[in-house]
């Protein structure tokens, strides 16, 4: 599928005017339909996909939106060039199957646009257009809670693309997370280690990928980090570590703290 994007000078301007406004409804309303609102917006030096071991190689501005009503969420993820091209988008509807005080199991599903360029000849005259890729996912996220820091959980998610490329990938991650580990009185930091076995058609790689987030209590910035490395991998082998850094503004929720993560 390909769309003509050029009567669209940037998508930025729109997409900031919108979530200005959601946040200032999300503040104002004294009897909201929603349970919860918040967000984060992100720069990076390099764009990380939602699989990690997949870059987009260059800055980035990332956008993460959470509405939430009772046990589900609908979680758009929208992720641009710093120039305002779009690079995907992901539209998350997830639901809290499970909700112990240890055990916890969410379920998801979204469809998702994945945009590249590509050239094309127009009245004789050859230009570049951005075109979409389509493609419909599904996760299961177990997680067991040990300690009110401390998590384990194991992570499936099938995607299914429908025009030209991959068709199905299968990502599966054991991950461990750490969190709120003091540094200071004011500042902590979230680390969370993870393995994952990557299946694109016939090629697989396994990988190790570590997320780092360092906050300062009580302060809508924060800094956070990726570095993925690959152990044995057929996929793009030579590109096996890949790494960045991004400046993260959280907004809305009542824990306006709570650390992005990757899945």
């Amino acid at each position: 599928m390909t769309r003509d994007f050029g009567i669209l000078k940037n998508p930025l301007v729109p997409l900031l005017v919108l979530l200005c406004s959601m946040n200032t409804w999300a503040q104002e309303k004294k009897e909201p339909f929603l349970d919860d609102f918040r967000g984060t917006a992100s720069v990076t030096h390099n764009g990380i996909s939602l699989v990690p071991s997949f870059s987009l190689g260059e800055p980035a501005l990332l956008i993460d939106l959470k509405f939430t009503k009772g046990k589900l969420s609908f979680e758009p993820d929208m992720r641009f060039d710093l120039e305002g091209k779009p690079w995907t988008f992901i539209f998350w509807l997830r639901y809290k199957a499970i909700e112990k005080e240890r055990f916890s199991l969410r379920l998801g599903a979204h469809p998702a646009l994945i945009f590249g360029t590509a050239n094309a000849i127009r009245d004789g005259r050859s230009e570049d257009i951005l075109e979409s890729r389509r493609y419909l996912a599904a996760e299961v996220a177990p997680n067991y809670k040990i300690s009110d820091k401390v998590g384990l959980g194991v992570y499936y998610l099938y995607g299914h693309g429908f025009d030209a490329g991959v068709k199905n990938t299968h990502y599966m991650a054991l991950n461990t997370s750490f969190n709120n580990l003091n540094i200071s009185e004011k500042l902590y930091f979230n680390v969370s280690p993870q393995a994952y076995y990557l299946l694109t058609e016939d090629l697989k790689g396994f990988y190790v990928v570590g997320f780092i987030s360092f906050i300062k209590r009580d302060f809508p910035l924060s800094v956070s980090a990726i570095l993925n490395k690959a152990i044995d991998t057929e996929i793009v082998p030579e590109d096996d570590f890949n790494w960045n850094i991004s400046l993260v503004h959280s907004f809305g929720g009542e824990n306006r703290r709570k650390p992005r993560r990757k899945i």
